[in-house]
């Protein structure tokens, strides 16, 4: 009986990709696999076993600044009944994950030097919003992780008062020193600074941030503590964890050490343990071959700066083969799916302002939201908001509407001052306009949440037969779809170009339709092989036009 069941399965998938054409069959394209093969002989997993489901790869999450969301209370800085109040708003972009920027008590505006890991930030409101916050995402089946900053503390912070005192119970927290030990940080930057008890300590960000002493068993036995709050007490999904490649230092090897990776384990280890389903991004903002490592036994999945860089110098233009060359190791190298990927975020440049056009900025949402992996879209990112550093103006309030400087994001003056172009993007002026940015991110996302093709689906980069073009297909048993992107300044004529699939898992004839970008797209001729070649869907592709195209029997 398993047998035949088995085998339905299979004919039944089959039928969707090749048509059902009775023909002697072909070649069925395989990527290389990024992991290893499954061992159907092994036995199955207990069913008391906890089971790890990995849901986030079926999510779109958004990253907001708590302090510049929405203010619900009328003092100028955004809250958490704020981001409660929106929810209805995220819910209509699409997405169904959101990453929450620290919310611990903290002297700084941006919270990233806490004082209180069991508290939240009375800026923002209290720990019973919050759980009300976590009740009403979860009630609309959206998953809420939090900033976690595990690296330091703030200096004001009463581990680091009472380690500077010599408290026996605090004095190892930090990473402290008898004498200036001379050497330079990762970026050159100075990293030992005198305390007033005329030691050293450790920091590698900035002298208000000491680094915790990781190492040391009672500072281990508190961030456990931490997290166990964090996830039952408090209810959240998972966490960003920040700086993950500075974790524990071995003199002058302040990056990447065995033993950060050696502590993350152990750590990963533990939060499957408080829960198995918990969700943990790092972010080791580093080249791909540094960051592959810490993801799968030490955080579930790591943001993929090296591909965000190369996604945005492709959407500038004048070529898509670097993109494509990076994407391809980024499928070589890690667990399939399992990386954060992403235009901008909080420490860089906005996309708009970076790109300095409406439909570049389009053509790297549509690449961003069809690749494989974990999407984040940084707040107001889908309606174009603008800010290059220093930081405060990347991090600026939501612009609801434009009509005044307050925004809608408050009834009084915002925390800190909107951009000078604020009239022109908006979300009130953007809802109601097919043509918007806005729009097309609700398009992109809705398609990307209908589609397993093209959230868990298997990737191939296509040559298309020109440089200004980048090609993809993304493909499972339910569907298949071609992304196209013309990232030059100039047309692409079909004389010009030739999109090659040499083997593929097609067979017969195929239908092709224009489900986002351009319309009326020509069908591929299939090969022995399940693949095509040469083929120009379109007669002609504008300069920045993009082109999502199904393919079905």
């Amino acid at each position: 009986m398993k047998k035949i069941q088995f085998l339905g399965a299979i004919l039944f998938i089959l039928s969707f990709l090749v048509g059902c054409q009775t023909a002697t069959p072909t070649a069925t394209f395989a990527p290389e696999p990024t992991t290893a093969p499954t061992n159907t002989h092994l036995p199955p997993t207990p069913t008391s076993a906890p089971v790890m489901e990995k849901w986030w790869n079926d999510t779109v999450f958004y990253e907001i600044f708590v302090r510049s969301f929405y203010d619900s209370n009328g003092d100028g800085i955004g809250d958490l009944n704020g981001v409660t109040q929106k929810l209805d708003y995220l819910q209509s972009l699409g997405v169904n994950g959101l990453w929450l920027m620290p919310i611990n008590p903290s002297p700084s505006y941006h919270g990233y030097d806490v004082t209180d890991y069991y508290d939240v930030n009375s800026d923002y409101g209290t720990k019973a919003d919050f759980l009300n916050l976590m009740a009403e995402a979860h009630k609309r089946g959206m998953k809420v992780i939090i900033d976690l900053v595990l690296n330091h503390t703030s200096t004001k912070h009463p581990w680091f008062i009472k380690s500077v005192q010599g408290d026996p119970v605090y004095k190892d927290y930090y990473v402290w020193s008898d004498t200036d030990q001379g050497y330079k940080g990762p970026w050159n930057q100075t990293v030992w600074y005198q305390a007033s008890n005329k030691k050293y300590y450790y920091a590698v960000f900035w002298d208000q941030m000491p680094d915790l002493n990781l190492s040391n068993p009672a500072v281990k036995a508190e961030v456990q503590k931490i997290t166990t709050f964090w996830l039952k007490d408090m209810k959240v999904d998972g966490f960003r964890l920040d700086a993950i490649r500075h974790y524990v230092e071995n003199g002058q090897a302040q990056e990447n050490t065995p033993q950060t990776h050696a502590w993350l384990k152990d750590f990963y280890q533990f939060y499957k343990s408080v829960n198995p389903n918990a969700f943990t991004i790092g972010e080791a903002w580093t080249k791909t071959p540094l960051v592959v490592p810490y993801v799968g036994d030490e955080v579930d999945t790591a943001f993929e700066f090296d591909l965000a860089d190369s996604l945005i110098k492709a959407a500038m233009g004048p070529f898509g083969d670097p993109f494509g060359d990076q994407l391809k190791l980024v499928l070589k190298s890690y667990p399939k799916g399992q990386y954060g990927v992403f235009l901008t975020n909080h420490d860089q440049d906005r996309v708009l302002s970076t790109l300095k056009d409406e439909n570049r900025a389009k053509l790297a949402a549509t690449l961003m939201l069809t690749l494989p992996g974990v999407p984040f879209i940084y707040y107001g990112e889908e309606i174009g908001m603008t800010g290059a550093k220093p930081d405060e103006d990347i991090r600026r309030p939501m612009q609801w509407v434009n009509d005044s400087i307050k925004l809608g994001f408050s009834t009084h003056m915002p925390w800190e001052a909107p951009s000078k172009d604020y009239k022109l993007h908006s979300v009130a002026s953007e809802e109601s306009n097919p043509a918007s940015l806005l729009s097309a991110y609700r398009s992109l996302i809705k398609l990307r949440m209908a589609n397993s093709a093209l959230r868990t689906g298997e990737t191939v980069v296509l040559n298309a037969g020109s440089s200004r073009l980048f090609a993809m297909l993304r493909y499972d048993e339910r569907g298949a779809f071609l992304i196209l992107a013309n990232v030059h300044p100039f047309s692409v004529t079909s004389d010009m170009y030739g999109i090659s699939l040499p083997s593929g898992p097609f067979k017969g004839m195929l239908k092709a339709a224009s489900v986002y970008g351009l319309p009326d797209p020509s069908a591929p001729e299939i090969n022995e092989k399940g693949g095509f070649a040469n083929y120009t869907p379109f007669a002609e592709i504008p300069s920045t036009a993009v082109a999502i195209i199904q393919l079905t029997p």
